[in-house]
Order: C-alpha cells, then structure tokens, then sequence
C-alpha cells in the first residue's frame, strides 16, 4: 500500500476537490493507498478558504497538522521581526517546523496540492515531493496563468501537465510522469483566429483572463490535473514507477526514465 502526505495551503475549491476526489478513489480501492496525513499552511480560523478545506480533512478523518506560515514569518510564533532579506532563512527555518511536527510520518511520497510554497533543500531530500506543473515538459514555468499567457504569446502547438519531483528550484525538478494534448485543431482553430495579429498585450486589455483562448485552455489543462495525479500514484503504488533515494525515476526495471507518458493511459479512459 503506498502511503501518501498531504500538503496544501487550502486556498481554494481546487485544493478541497484535489483531496476529495484522491480519497474517493481510494475508498472505492481505485487506488492501493493510505493519506497518511494532511499538512496545511495555515491555520483554522485564518480564512474563509481554509476553514473550508479543514471541514474536507475532517469528514476524510485524517491526522491533520497546520503551522501558519503568516504567523510564523511575522514573528507570532519565535517573537521574531520581518525582514525581506531574510526570507530564504525563514523558509528553511519553517520548513524544518514542518518536518519536526511530521516526525513520526513515513510516506513513500507526498502530494504538493494547491502548496503555495517553494520547499527548500532539506525538505526536499526528507520526502519524495510530488509537484503538479501546468505545462508540458519544456513548457513554460510559472503560474498557470504565466504558461497560458506563454503559450498564447509564442503561438504553441501543444501544452499539457505534468508532475516532478519538487527542488527548491521552481519547476525544474525531476520529471516524473507528464500528458500532452494540442491546442490546434477542433475547437482551437476558431479562438486563435480571434487573436490572430494581436500582442499579448492587447489581448490582456481586451479580454484578458476571460478571453476564449485563454479559457479553452485552461479547461482542457485543468481537466487532465486530478486524472495525471490519480493515475501517477496508481503508477507508483503498482512499481510502473520508482523515486530512487538519490532522487531520480527509473521504470519497473529500475532504468532510469526522463518521465512516464500518461498521455494515452488517461486519453484511453475516457477522463477528458
């Protein structure tokens, strides 16, 4: 049985639907795992948000463990003062916070859903990291809404979704598994005609985030997200998959491998 953590910053709908839909599958024994606990950074009665997410962890009934980061870096907890320069220090500082509070946690690997934070070095060798990235690999690094606004930008044929290990490094991690899927064609075709001979800039102050091309996009990246990391773990928990403690992937073979393509797994199924 592979044993996941959980971390989450709890900031919206899709961190509350990421960890629902993962502990669905694995009631329904979709998939062969345990959430062995959920971190949040954050604490109860810190936001509307949150407070939310903390009523999913609760109905799962899983060990949960919250440390503020806001109250942390603000000095509330260490009675310590703000200062910008500083900052890498205090997430090294607050990353082993977390990892003395997770002491007594042993997961094979750990879920960054909705995890607003980059994680140091430290806690990187401590747990296999599992971010998800909206891109495919190559693709732009970013928020999803700095890759949509790439891909509009340099006329991108395809984008996709993918999922690496996580470095204190932004999106340069490790490729772990990855879906691809084009952005011409079908329903594509007509939206780039709408912004054809238009700069990102003016697109921006036209539609902006609203724009047909930047929704379509989105909508088909956020529909693989859920169906990439479900069948990631599924891949992991069945040795389709393994995270070396050197931190590199190999296949079942122990072959080193640069990302297992889920592209056809999942298009198969039916999830899009």
């Amino acid at each position: 049985m592979l044993r996941i953590g959980w971390f989450s910053s709890g900031g919206g709908k899709a961190s509350r639907d990421l960890l629902i839909t993962t502990e669905t599958a694995i009631r329904r024994r979709e998939l062969d795992a345990e959430i062995e606990f959920v971190f949040c950074t954050r604490d109860p009665g810190e936001s509307f948000e949150s407070n939310l997410f903390f009523r999913v962890v609760n109905a799962c009934h899983k060990p949960f463990v919250s440390i503020s980061y806001d109250k942390f870096k603000t000095g509330v907890e260490g009675n310590r003062k703000v200062n910008v320069r500083a900052l890498p220090e205090w997430r090294l500082d607050y990353d082993r916070r977390i990892m003395q509070a997770l002491d007594n946690f042993n997961p094979d690997v750990c879920v960054l859903a909705g995890y607003m934070l980059v994680t140091g070095a430290e806690m990187c060798r401590r747990f296999n990291m599992l971010n998800l990235h909206p891109a495919a690999p190559g693709g732009p690094a970013g928020t999803w809404q700095q890759v949509i606004w790439k891909l509009i930008d340099t006329d991108a044929q395809e984008t996709g979704v993918m999922m690496h290990l996580a470095t204190p490094e932004l999106d340069k991690g490790p490729l772990v598994t990855y879906c691809t899927f084009p952005i011409r064609g079908g329903i594509f075709d007509p939206l780039w005609a709408e912004v054809k001979g238009k700069s990102v800039t003016q697109i921006k102050k036209e539609s902006g985030e609203a724009g047909h091309l930047f929704q379509a996009i989105r909508a088909q990246g956020l529909a693989r997200e859920v169906p990439l990391i479900l069948t990631t773990l599924k891949a992991i928990s069945q040795n389709k998959l393994h995270i070396t403690p050197e931190k590199t992937v190999v296949d079942f073979e122990g072959k080193p491998i640069d990302g297992y393509n889920l592209t056809g797994e999942i298009d198969r199924k039916g999830q899009i």
